[in-house]
């Protein structure tokens, strides 16, 4: 099982004590997040302690009023790694952001460019940004991953223009019914699961510390309300097929 989205250099632990607990949970790979050129940096010097991770690289929309965002070059110069599969997470929050959408847009559409040129997927950030999102992404030649898909109102969206969408911890908690509606109807060939630790643990788990071990969880669940047995090896195969691994 590979979990898609984690943010190693956030979590309180060592990479190393994360990763090992992974592997005994049957989490076979990792793909680790950069949020900024700093964090971009720590994952890749995690992924190349560590085999079995690999490396996304972006910054992220809550940086897009400050200094950080005019470092789009320097982003662009970290993906000659091997271990860089993709840009991001990039993307709109206007939750927290409603007051600066102008520079996330710059933001992103700057980061978009990145990855058309790169011939790299982009992992998406979207939140209370909907239709601003899907008109960004609309002109976008590459690969797309709906990270920690919260948007049911973009799910026609995203089965459309056959996204990739991943589902994190919080489609287990007992109000989220539309989120398991969607990740009930997106296709098999489509479909990912992720963590996002540090945050938004599954249910079992819900108030501790997210790690990678707990994307096991988040599977259970999707593979429940799916009727899919097989779900970890089409997640695999997805997920091999999204970042080119």
């Amino acid at each position: 099982m590979i979990d898609t989205h984690a943010h190693l250099d956030g979590c309180a632990e060592p990479a190393a004590e994360l990763l090992a607990r992974a592997r005994a949970a049957g989490v076979t790979r990792v793909i680790t997040i950069g949020t900024g050129i700093e964090s971009c940096r720590a994952a890749l010097a995690i992924a190349e302690e560590h085999g079995e991770v690999y490396a996304a690289l972006g910054i992220d929309p809550h940086q897009a009023a400050s200094a950080k965002a005019e470092r789009v070059p320097e982003l662009s110069a970290l993906f000659d790694h091997p271990k860089a599969v993709a840009v991001g997470e990039c993307g709109l929050d206007y939750h927290y952001g409603a007051d600066v959408k102008v520079e996330q847009r710059r933001l992103f559409e700057r980061q978009l460019r990145v990855a058309a040129e790169l011939g790299k997927p982009v992992v998406i950030h979207t939140r209370d940004a909907e239709d601003d999102t899907a008109a960004a992404l609309a002109g976008f030649p590459g690969t797309v991953v709906m990270h920690c898909f919260s948007s049911p109102g973009l799910t026609d969206t995203v089965i459309e223009r056959r996204y990739y969408v991943s589902f994190a911890g919080n489609v287990t908690y007992p109000k989220a019914q539309e989120l398991r509606d969607a990740a009930a109807c997106i296709p098999a060939d489509r479909i990912l699961a992720e963590t996002d630790s540090p945050y938004l643990a599954p249910q079992p788990r819900r108030g501790r510390p997210n790690e990678p071990a707990n994307v096991m969880l988040t599977l259970a669940a999707l593979a429940e309300l799916r009727d899919d047995a097989d779900l970890e090896s089409r997640i695999e195969l997805n997920a091999a097929a999204a970042f080119g691994l």
